[in-house]
């Protein structure tokens, strides 16, 4: 009896073995980003693709991508495209930032160099909070905004966007999240993006909004072209 439990276990450890591996018509996808956060929230949201997800992490010999555009949207674009030429491999790129209306929307595109180009979040974070010195919490509206972009080849197949609207706080909140997070408040949810667990953040952030809204797009074209 002993010896057929065991047949038994085996055979169940085999099925589960199966169900984990993608069929072999599953494409490669590109996550198009070395960022552990950006990297999570796809991750999270783009769950259940018929595609086998990579990251950047897998492609370290590859050059970046000169992100010259004046607008999230060009560069997303510029971004998916550089990938998907170098890999051969069906991209998605995003290109996401801070606007202060205070400051005339910046950080904007360059929001993750605002102090410089080694991409110092908390030299960052420093440079904004200084220069919203004096300025009234009402006047410290901002959006997160997230513009993206799937690309195969030489053509760009689809792309979506998404903002979060909030306002700047002078104290860091929280630990959950990266960049602005901890300084950029949700006034619905009285939480800073850091604050959020991850769920919650998924549901309402700009990226997660961009990510859901391509998502159905990306399923489409992953299963025509199979």
């Amino acid at each position: 009896m002993r010896h057929a439990r065991l047949k038994v276990r085996h055979r169940r450890l085999v099925n589960v073995s199966r169900k984990q591996t993608p069929p072999a018509s599953f494409r490669p996808l590109l996550i198009a980003t070395t960022n552990p956060g950006k990297v999570r929230e796809a991750l999270a949201i783009l769950a259940g693709l018929p595609a086998i997800l990579t990251t950047l992490d897998k492609h370290p010999e590859l050059p970046q991508p000169i992100e010259d555009a004046d607008n999230f949207m060009d560069n997303a674009r510029i971004k998916a495209l550089h990938y998907a030429r170098l890999t051969n491999l069906w991209t998605l790129a995003d290109d996401s930032g801070l606007e202060v209306d205070a400051l005339g929307g910046r950080p904007g595109v360059r929001s993750s160099r605002y102090a410089g180009e080694r991409c110092d979040p908390s030299a960052n974070n420093a440079r904004l909070i200084s220069e919203l010195s004096g300025v009234p919490l009402e006047k410290r509206t901002a959006r997160f905004c997230c513009a993206i972009a799937l690309a195969r080849e030489s053509s760009v197949l689809a792309v979506a966007s998404g903002i979060l609207e909030g306002v700047i706080i002078d104290e860091p909140r929280g630990t959950e999240g990266f960049g602005y997070d901890p300084h950029f408040l949700v006034p619905e949810t009285g939480l800073t993006s850091a604050e959020m667990p991850p769920e919650q953040k998924n549901s309402l952030s700009h990226r997660g909004r961009a990510l859901r809204a391509i998502k159905p797009d990306i399923i489409r074209l992953l299963e025509q072209a199979q």
